[in-house]
């Protein structure tokens, strides 16, 4: 089925909001095996008729976002109802509904928010417990040649939802009708380029009828999601799990550092950390997580020399000798912070995130990453990321992770 989105909101187009639609309805659409074929955005006001117009004939679903508000230039659901020959209604349940949503607030809702309760004839309301402005969904017709219309509103706390809980499922059903039981699975792949896993795997998988691949990458990281019938989705699975066993974080769109908090908690066990270049975020990351409380112990910020010595017990002269950036010291740092902290695991990092600081010898973009368990031979080893600041910072700490879950699940580290 044919997909398109449109996006209305002159504040999108003067880049003071940030459009995250697109990426957000690509995944989702994705997973039901639907391609976004085309997303366009345009100022709020008349250019939707022209767009629409354009749009009805080679579309089989629209879905568009914005214009459900209050104010005059909102007109969404007045150019849909007119495009279809459609009349406007009041309803009064969604009515009530704002007006208790504003009380609750200690305000009362304004006449103009009126318009924002009616509802085009045939129209399938779509409650939003997270803003005033109702969704729509306006089923094809094809008597008409119309095709599918969802109506959303456009702040993503109210979209994404809206879209999870009342969109989604109406076009699970649709594809399913379409295409019969498509299923999907996502391999979270880390430390491997995209182009070396399409080069791997493409011609195997390409062996599989209806079976599609797909690619995103993000730092140190690639999704590959596979989707088709399901013969041929687990026949896939197994091609790539036997490709990349160690390097599979997750067969699901789980980020790393809520695995390492499962793999922890799984255990009884719990991570200390000692940071230099990354400035406290491997620590920030994990208890990003709901529930690391039990699994997070200690995390120690040792940016200078004297931190790592009076906190970590590193000694001086070593510092002195080898540099912060060494092997010795970030080993020294990670045994120190097992031993202070009392975790069962402790993981130290000391680099040159730059731009400055670099050498020769050791230039922008080095680091040093120890990793010391109880009962275990302290691993440590160089690794070079040149980026910007805040990049390296990421991408160290998404390395250091999934060093720590490779250990978890008793994979070699070298």
């Amino acid at each position: 089925m044919r997909v398109e989105v449109v996006n209305t909101g002159t504040e999108l187009l003067l880049g003071k909001v940030v459009n995250t639609h697109a990426s957000f309805f690509g995944q989702e659409l994705f997973k039901l095996g639907l391609r976004v074929q085309r997303q366009v955005t345009i100022p709020d006001g008349d250019d939707i008729k022209t767009v629409l117009n354009e749009a009805f004939p080679r579309c089989d679903i629209i879905l568009i976002t914005g214009g459900l508000g209050p104010t005059s230039d909102d007109i969404t659901r007045e150019v849909v109802a007119e495009m279809l020959g459609r009349e406007l209604h009041l309803d009064e349940s969604i009515l009530e509904e704002i007006e208790n949503m504003f009380r609750q607030r200690g305000l009362r809702a304004s006449r103009a928010n009126d318009r924002q309760a009616m509802v085009p004839e045939g129209a399938v309301v779509l409650h939003n417990p997270n803003g005033t402005a109702p969704g729509l969904y306006l089923p094809a017709d094809e008597e008409n040649d119309t095709p599918h219309l969802f109506l959303l509103p456009g702040p993503p706390r109210e979209l994404k939802p809206m879209f999870l809980d009342q969109v989604y499922p109406v076009l699970e059903e649709m594809q399913s009708e379409e295409l019969g039981r498509n299923i999907w699975r996502n391999f979270r792949i880390y430390g491997v380029g995209e182009s070396a896993i399409a080069a791997k795997l493409e011609k195997k998988l390409s062996e599989f009828d209806g079976l599609e691949v797909g690619y995103c990458a993000r730092l140190g990281e690639v999704d590959l999601r596979l989707i088709g019938p399901p013969e041929a989705v687990d026949a896939g699975s197994e091609i790539v799990r036997d490709a990349y066993r160690e390097e599979i974080i997750a067969e699901a769109e789980d980020p790393i550092e809520q695995i390492v908090i499962e793999l922890l908690s799984e255990r009884g066990e719990t991570v200390s950390t000692a940071e230099s270049c990354t400035g406290g975020l491997i620590v920030s990351t994990l208890t990003d997580v709901s529930g690391s409380s039990s699994a997070v112990h200690r995390g120690y910020v040792t940016y200078s020399n004297e931190a790592k010595s009076e906190i970590l017990g590193v000694p001086a002269e070593v510092i002195e000798e080898h540099g912060a950036v060494s092997e010795s010291v970030v080993r020294a740092m990670a045994e120190g912070c097992l031993r202070v902290s009392g975790a069962d695991h402790a993981l130290a990092v000391s680099g040159i995130a730059g731009p400055t600081g670099g050498s020769e010898e050791k230039p922008v973009g080095t680091v040093w990453v120890g990793i010391a368990s109880k009962g275990m031979e302290t691993f440590a080893k160089r690794y070079f990321h040149p980026s910007d600041r805040l990049s390296f910072k990421q991408r160290v700490t998404r390395l250091v992770l999934d060093l720590l879950r490779k250990r978890l699940r008793g994979f070699s580290l070298d």
